[in-house]
């Protein structure tokens, strides 16, 4: 069996246009390259509501216990203008010592390294004491409604156990070996109408102007501090990210306003805690002002901490061996995949540098790319010891 090649692996993968929800071919492309290795390999496709049918692999190599597994995506959000870029962000080039294309940290080249570091495990340890999987998905940048969620419900019907998951999205900032996450906020999406009556602007007497309720719920809902966070989570912040009016006419007061906010919150919170909150807040303001309204929410998974135990801390053993840094453990940033894992198994997120994703020219170090690869490897060596 041959080593794979991480920076090899990662240009193929990048080559794939995988937009958000669009397959383009590269979950059969890796499950033909796990299978090389020795991995069984289930493709799942799950389908819900008018989107596009997703696919996703679970792979496993070994049937005993312990079953670590690896977590990524192999979707990416759209590139914008190709003319803003220096080169294709399909056809990847590498330029002084980095490899330039979309997906290049967030997050194909982590696929790679783990890839590659399992196929040298493998080659040298033909049999070792337990099993390691892959749980890749093709709907992480998009609503996740088809992918690793439905995965985790599907290997929990099938009383599949994991041990421990590596979930490899870009967690540095600035350096490889920065931060561990350990993990992360909740997100609460909101959207909120709110009916007035519509009138001449020469007669407000007459009418009942929308926009102004709205503006008074965005402001108090703005200033409410939500709590003070605590020694693993920052404070709980709501940010508001449209207000649509869709009045074309200079001289009449809408009928009806709308908002969008998003909250992202600590595990001092839970979504339902923060709905009936914000919801309180609606009702009241809008009684006082005679309007009516309709609020929806979007809960896109709960906060979640992972307690350290010897598995993460071994991966910060590994990482400040292989990097010379002393990674932090963390909570912060955005949403991911781990929030459905955590629910069968304990994790960690540890991947490449973030400051280039979802930009123009996404890029990774070809040096990040072998240190990550020699991380994931030694953590393999170390754990099946």
């Amino acid at each position: 069996m041959q080593i794979i090649n991480e920076i090899n692996l990662s240009k193929d993968l990048i080559k794939f246009p995988s937009i958000t929800p669009t397959d383009a071919g590269i979950i059969k492309f890796i499950t033909k390259k796990l299978k090389s290795i020795g991995f069984k390999c289930k493709i799942l496709e799950f389908k819900k509501g008018k989107g596009k049918p997703i696919k996703n692999i679970y792979a496993r190599l070994g049937n005993k216990q312990p079953n670590l597994c690896y977590a990524g995506h192999t979707d990416v959000v759209p590139p914008g203008d190709h003319n803003n870029w220096t080169v294709h962000p399909f056809k990847p080039q590498i330029k002084k010592g980095y490899l330039i294309g979309r997906g290049a940290n967030d997050m194909k080249s982590s696929i790679a390294c783990f890839i590659s570091a399992v196929s040298e495990y493998v080659k040298k340890n033909k049999k070792f004491n337990g099993s390691i999987s892959l749980l890749i998905t093709g709907d992480e940048e998009g609503y996740a409604t088809n992918g690793t969620k439905k995965v985790v419900e599907f290997l929990k019907k099938k009383r599949e156990k994991i041990n421990f998951c590596i979930v490899g999205e870009p967690t540095n900032p600035k350096k490889l070996g920065e931060m561990i996450k350990i993990g992360r906020r909740g997100s609460l999406t909101g959207e909120l109408e709110i009916f007035g009556t519509q009138g001449h602007v020469a007669y407000p007497h007459l009418s009942n102007n929308p926009i102004n309720v709205l503006l008074k719920i965005c402001s108090q809902l703005k200033e409410k501090k939500l709590d003070k966070g605590n020694k693993n989570f920052q404070p709980s912040n709501l940010e508001f990210t449209s207000i649509n009016v869709d009045n074309k006419a200079h001289n009449v007061i809408p009928a009806k306003a709308k908002t969008q906010f998003n909250v992202r919150y600590n595990n001092l919170q839970t979504s339902s805690k923060l709905k009936k909150k914000i919801s309180s807040l609606i009702r009241k303001l809008a009684k006082k002002n005679k309007c009516n309204y309709k609020i929806n929410y979007l809960e896109s998974g709960e906060s979640f901490l992972t307690k350290p135990g010897k598995d993460i801390y071994l991966a910060k053993k590994i990482i400040k061996k292989v990097t010379k840094l002393t990674p932090v453990f963390s909570t912060t940033g955005g949403t991911s995949d781990a929030r459905f894992i955590k629910k069968i198994a304990p994790c960690l997120e540890f991947g490449l540098v973030n400051r280039t994703m979802h930009k123009v020219d996404e890029c990774v170090s070809l040096k990040d790319l072998k240190n990550l690869k020699k991380i994931y490897l030694n953590f393999l060596q170390e754990y099946f010891k």
